[in-house]
């Protein structure tokens, strides 16, 4: 185990997006406690902070104000306090890990050779390249715990700063609560009273791990195509596309009718600009199993052809997706976009208008996920003529 939380620490350096999987997969939240803890004992000394504060920083305001960012700007659905509940733990892993590594390398260049015997200019490209590092990493901490777009995980991370600005105000009592906190007496009966709340935390870590765990043990078996298709589905959600595809195409060689392993795959390659490939695989769903026409596949068939400007043919799918499906507000969108290419500008202001509606009433823990929607269909709205 502390092997391989090593090695994995090690691949952050040259693949990082692999590397966030692995630590989700396998990654131990102690380790990376640890880890940041060794680093900054071996840093130089200052007087302004102890070695435990920057897993303190990291813990109690950085890692906080990362999951609000995203639940935010990402709309992940389920709320602040659900995301918080799910994802603290293996982010607070990640984050810790991408800390560690991109300050490993400067603590011990300032071992060999003090920053101050350094340049000016030399000692703040050091601390630039290791700022530039860290803040890569954490994209693909974002993106791969959250699995959200690439743009959302880049203005998460571009805001990160604000938490540390927050604690810079309040740094004097949050110091001293983090003394308070880093007392023996304090942590112990911290974790009698609150023992069960702070395990909750990272029950929902342990509990993807152990998953994980058990659809890779699945996995050996050569005739079990499901579970090379929810692992699939976890590269996906994760946007690792590469061993997505693999993991689809494994559970196609083992059953050739897997019409759901057909599906992610043509989703995967319209998402990449592939719409030949999106095409084949979309038919080949269909040809398998008529019944697929009921489903989402008609609306992937649409955003495809609407991507190759095919748009009548758009339409047609897209019309009777949304037939089938009136409340989806990705379809009425599409649908309203392909028939505001064909200059039926009327009907694209109703579709619209549904769209907007269908992601405003959706429920709860839906609207996270559905809001996008929405708001293209307002902004395609307002560039109606009236």
């Amino acid at each position: 185990m502390l092997l391989d939380n090593a090695r994995t620490l090690l691949r952050l350096y040259w693949q990082p997006a692999a590397a966030m999987g692995a630590i989700l997969d396998k990654g131990s939240l102690l380790f990376a406690s640890l880890a940041v803890l060794i680093t900054s004992f071996l840093a130089p000394s200052n007087p302004s902070y102890s070695f435990y504060t920057p897993l303190l920083v990291i813990a109690v305001t950085y890692v906080p104000g990362i999951l609000i960012l995203s639940a935010l700007i990402g709309r992940l659905g389920g709320g602040i306090w659900y995301v918080f509940q799910r994802d603290y733990a293996p982010l607070l892993t990640c984050t810790a890990m991408a800390w560690t590594a991109s300050a490993l390398p400067v603590v011990l260049l300032t071992r060999a050779v003090p920053l101050a015997l350094l340049p000016p200019a030399a000692a703040w490209l050091v601390m630039v390249v290791a700022l530039g590092f860290f803040l890569m990493l954490m994209f693909y901490a974002v993106r791969t715990v959250f699995g959200t777009e690439n743009w959302v995980a880049a203005v998460v991370v571009a805001f990160s700063w604000l938490p540390l600005l927050a604690a810079m105000f309040i740094w004097g009592p949050l110091r001293s609560v983090m003394g308070w906190i880093a007392s023996p007496f304090f942590l112990y009966y911290a974790y009698y009273y609150l023992g069960g709340e702070i395990g909750n935390l990272g029950a929902g870590f342990r509990n993807r791990q152990n998953f994980r765990h058990m659809l890779d043990t699945a996995a050996i078996n050569p005739h079990d195509g499901d579970a090379q298709y929810q692992l699939g589905l976890i590269y996906q959600e994760r946007r690792q596309y590469t061993e997505a595809i693999r993991r689809f195409q494994n559970a196609i060689a083992i059953d050739p009718r897997e019409t759901d392993a057909h599906f992610q795959l043509g989703r995967i390659a319209r998402e990449q600009g592939r719409l030949k490939d999106a095409l084949a695989y979309f038919q080949t769903v269909l040809n398998l199993d008529e019944r697929h026409r009921q489903n989402e596949i008609l609306r992937e068939l649409g955003a495809v052809y609407l991507a190759a400007g095919q748009n009548e043919d758009a339409r047609g799918f897209l019309a009777e997706y949304v037939e089938a499906r009136p409340y989806d507000p990705e379809g009425q969108y599409e649908y309203a976009l392909a028939l505001e290419r064909l200059g039926r500008v009327a009907e694209a202001r109703i579709h619209y208008g549904l769209a907007s509606e269908a992601a405003r009433t959706a429920p709860r823990y839906r609207r996270g996920f559905l809001a996008r929607w929405g708001r293209l269909a307002q902004k395609q709205l307002r560039k109606l003529p009236a």
